[in-house]
């Protein structure tokens, strides 16, 4: 679907995102025509603050399907947001117009448009714990259970087993049959999309993957799930020590690590690459790809941010 349209949802009306938006596209010529939803007031706004100056071409939502596309314009569905001066309210209304914005996303690609879609920065808020985070809100709405968060870097790339689940919660959440899937996505994902084979290397759940306790998960259902992929014919070994897996003589024998929660394999990827990486939904009908990093409401304005990470998403579905 080379050449299909990428939608764009802006996401926070507060983030950094038009700041790297502008400077992702001033940068990064992008073959695929651009359609950004957002709100025309905010966006006319940061484009006279960030001096980024195209012409807007403002998209009829009945006729996206019939008019012939490209990035000469700046093209736009409008999504009006409605903001208060009460900090209360003014969540409420934010809420309503991603909630919007998502849903006009979604009913087009639906509809066939594309199979491409990145989203900006958007606050946990917005889920009203409903959702661990936007990747389970997304992989709902497509009615898929069995995804998953890919943070992809070309050199190595991480997966966690459990996302944005307390840590409390994350040994009562790992069975080997999530472990086995996990493996099993990450494998296809590799196949279909990166055109490489997956070398995935699991982390185990314990310091050095050894345990205290009468039950060690690493043994009793990390380390069988391994080896029944491995049987399979999948490139995947382990469990793995986390704390020396990510050390440059151990890193280099993977290109995917899966570790069991969220800051076991984001941390260390953040700290090798920074904004050099992408997140992806693994397991979903269409690629959804969005920067590694959220609204960073501290640099608004300050024309400091990195729009490394939204250069990557956005060349990264250019070329599928």
């Amino acid at each position: 679907m080379k050449n299909k349209p990428i939608i764009i949802i802006a996401g926070e009306p507060d983030s950094i995102f038009f700041e790297i938006f502008f400077k992702a596209i001033k940068k990064k010529k992008i073959k695929s025509p651009l359609i950004l939803i957002c709100d025309k007031k905010i966006l006319i706004n940061q484009m006279k603050f960030f001096d980024f100056k195209k012409k807007l071409e403002i998209l009829d939502v009945k006729k996206v399907f019939s008019k012939k596309l490209n990035n000469k314009n700046l093209n736009i569905l409008n999504i009006n947001f409605k903001n208060s001066s009460s900090k209360l309210l003014k969540r409420k209304l934010i809420n309503d117009y991603l909630e919007d914005s998502f849903r006009l996303a979604f009913k087009l690609i639906s509809s066939g448009l594309t199979n491409k879609l990145i989203n900006g920065p958007i606050n946990k808020v917005f889920l009203n714990k409903k959702y661990l985070g936007i990747t389970e809100f997304i992989s709902d709405n497509f009615k898929k259970k069995n995804t998953g968060m890919l943070i992809y870097n070309k050199k190595l790339s991480v997966c966690p087993l459990t996302t944005h689940l307390p840590l409390k919660y994350v040994s009562k959440n790992i069975t080997k049959k999530l472990v086995s899937e996990k493996i099993q996505l990450i494998d296809n994902f590799f196949k279909k999309y990166i055109k490489i084979k997956a070398k995935i290397g699991v982390t185990g759940l314990n310091p050095h993957c050894e345990s205290i306790s009468s039950f060690n998960e690493d043994e009793k259902i990390i380390k069988p799930a391994i080896k029944i992929k491995k049987k399979q014919g999948i490139n995947v070994d382990g469990p793995f020590s986390a704390d020396t897996i990510f050390l440059r003589a151990n890193r280099k024998n993977f290109n995917v690590i899966l570790g069991m929660y969220h800051d076991q394999v984001l941390t260390p990827i953040k700290t090798l690459y920074e904004y050099d990486a992408i997140n992806i939904t693994m397991g979903l009908p269409i690629l959804r790809v969005t920067p590694d990093h959220g609204p960073n409401v501290k640099m608004i304005g300050k024309n400091k941010s990195s729009p490394l990470s939204l250069i990557k998403a956005l060349n990264f579905l250019d070329n599928k």
